[in-house]
């Protein structure tokens, strides 16, 4: 039986190529993964253990700290205390920080194409840099500056070239010129480097002098970093973090976080992929099963048992998961190096020469590939096993069992109709935890049970989708439309691999589309500012760009925006405390925003002193209208606040922020101590819109940091990057989609050489090769509309609870995407075409002769 089943694979071979490309499919994209993510991990893992101290002191880390804070620093006492510590060898005062921009001479701002951090730190010697200087000379003064080798060789920098720094201080804007060129001494982790002397990073960058972002220490032979860690400890107290080596290369691992991030996603995709991948294993075996029916009877009437049919099937399996597998894991490989490739392109200088293949890869692409393959073939090959000897003198196929689909029907009617009930009870919940998770089941349980009645459903939608069929293409029409609902299951597992990804397709699409629609309502109901300046790049609205917002002819005035986190009391004593984001805010706000309220007023805010909450945070703190609630702005004095206004919850903008106004907060917190402002509304005189907005941008043309944009523009921006995302998602749902089109070429291809004699028959009464071509095309045709249609019915039901779901935090506005949803028909009906051109080419090549005298 071994023998047989083995010679039985590799005769037979031209069936199972396309499950085999299913299968390289799937493990690539799992193995490549891996193998990309684990190559990234030990780039950064040998930049930090290369530019690690033995130990390293900063500032204790202020969790509540919001971005626009100021930046956290130690004094030079600090590192002089350290100095004479009895394990200390060296000491070396550092300075780091993202907040800066750098400006070339074209007034463009320089910075890593892949949205790397722009970074700016002091030059000093030490025996474990980052980078090595390669030309030049390190920087002497305030006009000099050294960068990385990366950024001058693609910003075209030179030793000479004049840079502008715009900095976060009231240093405001300074020129330097390049006075060195440093190379990195691993791998650049994706960022612009500027290395200034320390005089000038301490005043200009930090705003200070005598103070570091940080000091490192290294030990002298003998003494182990955990010793040294003990002695700076005991010697500075608390206040600080005091690390090891090894903290900080921890430390720095979870701070590249977005690698992990990536790596769950892009094998949730292949998840997906293999899933539709087990559809197409399990068509293929069960429609190889059927076509042996007399090949296996007649073993089994030569003595082969059951038990021995079933590990026939099982080996085929084997066979195909490893042969699969072992390709699989070499264009996983192929697909690492391309990742990389495309990383080098936007910033991220990653070696292919350092492509990690670890076993854990290896060993995962084996597992995926045989492990899916053996858990597809596993009904087939039972079903094989229950093959009698009787069976090899009838033609062909093995009698349905009606039983089985009465059960199998009615087990998918129960879980659908439970899926539902769990959609329907997360729409009601709205955006809660359970709202959530009563989401994520019903998805998950209505998916199984549209795939458990795709074989009954397709005889109910392949009539109604085919009705056209037999009016526009006579008999032709017809014998497709027949073909494709005569075997149900097997049609309905083809559709559910297509259904699967064009859900997914579906529901993103009606989440996005109820996003952007949702947001532009908002923006046009409550945002009445004419323009909105934002920054990026790690800097906030610095001194100087608010004085040339303010300067800038035509507009009627400028609002400040600060965030910041506030400790917020309870109302009675018997609720609960906790921190609420606040915008400290101008007066003008309600001229330039109008935040919805369940009760009060916002404007109060701004004219009497008093505080505005969510809805959320008002219930939680016992809190109405007129409550006095103690308010402790991070870093400042508790004030004694009553609360004048209640905001609604159902907000996209600022969602879950409260409000008061700048001279509120400034009586916690005076304004040195106060962070820089995060975005700005600007409104224009009458009829001064357009001036305004042209003497806007070009008086901050020189910050390049800034981004003005009108309510137009804004309305953009938020149709941009939702579609972006959409976009990354469809790319890797791709994939599934792929492995899906090769389930339908699959299909049609077994079912032709199913029908051989049938096919051979019908062209000996007459039908000519195109009228074959375009029966097997129509087939192909109804069998992807039918999965779309069932991808698409899921996904909007998926796509409408989700919405309801996410009302609760303004995603009110329910928008379905008509076009994405045409598109996807006219996509599933190219996808029909295009997966039937082999498989209809090939029916109508037959031999008539031989056709008809094919065994079954």
């Amino acid at each position: 039986m071994w023998k047989a089943s083995r010679r039985n694979f590799f005769a037979h071979k031209g069936r199972l190529w396309l499950s085999l490309v299913a299968v390289v499919l799937s493990v690539a994209f799992v193995t490549g993964t891996l193998m990309f993510t684990s190559t990234i991990t030990t780039t950064f893992d040998r930049l930090f253990a290369t530019t690690a101290s033995d130990v390293a002191v900063s500032a204790k880390a202020d969790k509540d700290a919001l971005p626009g804070a100021p930046e956290q620093t130690v004094s030079q006492s600090v590192l002089d205390s350290v100095k004479t510590l009895p394990g200390v060898q060296a000491v070396y005062g550092d300075v780091s920080t993202e907040r800066l921009a750098v400006v070339g001479a074209d007034d463009k701002a320089i910075s890593n194409s892949s949205g790397g951090p722009t970074v700016g730190s002091n030059w000093y010697v030490t025996p474990h840099p980052a980078v090595n200087l390669t030309s030049g000379r390190p920087p002497a003064g305030p006009g000099d500056v050294v960068v990385d080798a990366d950024t001058a060789a693609k910003k075209h920098l030179v030793i000479g070239s004049p840079l502008r720094i715009v900095t976060g201080t009231d240093a405001g804007t300074f020129q330097v010129a390049v006075s060195g060129i440093a190379t990195f001494r691993t791998t650049n982790p994706g960022a612009s480097l500027f290395y200034f002397d320390t005089a000038t990073a301490q005043t200009k960058l930090l705003g200070k002098s005598g103070v570091f972002t940080g000091v490192n220490l290294d030990a002298k032979p003998g003494t182990s970093d955990d010793t040294l860690k003990a002695e700076v400890a005991d010697k500075l107290g608390a206040g600080y973090d005091v690390k090891t080596r090894a903290q900080q290369e921890a430390d720095g691992r979870n701070s590249v976080g977005f690698i992990g991030f990536m790596k769950y996603i892009m094998l949730g995709f292949a998840g997906i992929s293999l899933l539709v991948g087990a559809f197409l294993i399990v068509n293929t075996f069960q429609m190889l099963v059927a076509q042996r029916t007399r090949e296996l009877g007649l073993l089994r009437a030569l003595g082969a048992s059951r038990r021995q049919i079933n590990r026939s099937v099982r080996f085929e399996a084997l066979l195909l998961g490893v042969i699969g597998a072992t390709l699989g894991i070499a264009a996983g490989a192929g697909l690492a190096y391309g990742l990389i490739a495309i990383m080098n392109g936007v910033g991220l200088n990653l070696e292919a020469s350092d492509m990690s293949v670890t076993a854990s890869s290896v060993i995962a692409g084996y597992a995926v590939g045989v492990l899916v393959t053996l858990l597809a073939a596993w009904i087939p090959a039972r079903r094989a096993a229950r093959i009698t000897p009787m069976a090899a003198l009838r033609d062909a196929g093995t009698p349905g069992d009606r039983r089985a689909s009465r059960i199998r029907n009615g087990i998918g009617l129960v879980i659908t109709a439970g899926g539902a009930a769990a959609l329907i009870g997360g729409g009601v919940s709205g955006a809660t935890a359970a709202g959530g998770l009563l989401l994520g089941l019903g998805v998950l349980v209505t998916l199984v049970g549209a795939i458990l009645l795709g074989p009954l459903l397709a005889g109910v939608v392949i009539r109604a989708l085919g009705v056209w069929m037999p009016a526009a293409y006579g008999s032709i029409g017809t014998m497709a439309q027949r073909n494709a609902l005569r075997n149900p299951r097997r049609t309905g597992a083809t559709a559910a691999a297509l259904m699967i990804g064009l859900s997914l397709v579906s529901g993103m699409a009606v989440v996005g589309s109820s996003l952007v629609t949702s947001a532009t309502a908002e923006m046009d109901k409550s945002v009445g500012a004419d323009y909105i300046i934002t920054t990026n790049g790690g800097l906030m609205i610095t001194p100087e760009v608010l004085a040339k917002t303010q300067a800038t002819p035509g507009l009627a005035h400028v609002t400040e925006n600060k965030f910041l986190n506030a400790a917020v009391s309870d109302a009675s004593g018997g609720g609960k405390d906790g921190t609420i984001v606040i915008s400290a805010s101008s007066p003008t706000l309600t001229q330039d925003f109008d935040a919805a309220t369940t009760s009060g007023s916002l404007s109060d805010v701004f004219t009497k002193e008093g505080i505005a909450i969510p809805a959320a945070e008002a219930k939680t703190r016992n809190a109405t209208v007129g409550s006095v609630l103690t308010v402790t702005f991070h870093g400042g004095t508790p004030l004694k606040l009553p609360v004048l206004a209640i905001l609604s919850d159902k907000t996209v903008f600022n969602h879950g922020d409260g409000y008061v106004s700048l001279a509120t907060l400034g009586k916690s917190l005076p304004a040195s101590e106060q962070p820089a402002s995060e975005l700005l509304f600007a409104k224009a005189d009458k009829g001064q819109q357009d001036k305004a907005y042209a003497a806007l941008k070009d008086g901050l043309a020189p910050f390049p940091q800034v981004t003005v944009k009108s309510q137009t523009d804004y309305k953009q921006l938020i149709h941009d990057q939702v579609g972006g995302v959409l976009n990354m998602v469809y790319g890797l749902l791709g994939l599934a989609i792929v492995v899906a089109i090769l389930g339908v070429v699959n299909t049609l291809a077994l079912s032709v050489v199913e029908r051989t004699r049938e096919i051979g028959l019908i062209r000996a009464i007459g039908m000519g090769r195109r009228k074959t071509r375009r029966m097997i095309r129509l087939e192909s045709v109804v069998i992807a509309l039918f999965g779309a249609a069932m991808g698409v019915g899921l996904g909007l039901a998926w796509g409408v609870a989700a919405q309801r779901v996410l009302s609760g935090i303004g995603i009110s506005t329910l928008a379905i995407p008509v076009g994405t949803i045409v598109a996807v028909f006219l996509g599933a009906a190219v996808v029909g075409l295009l997966a039937a051109l082999a498989p209809a080419f090939r029916a109508s090549r037959m031999n008539v002769l031989r056709a008809i005298a094919a065994d079954g």
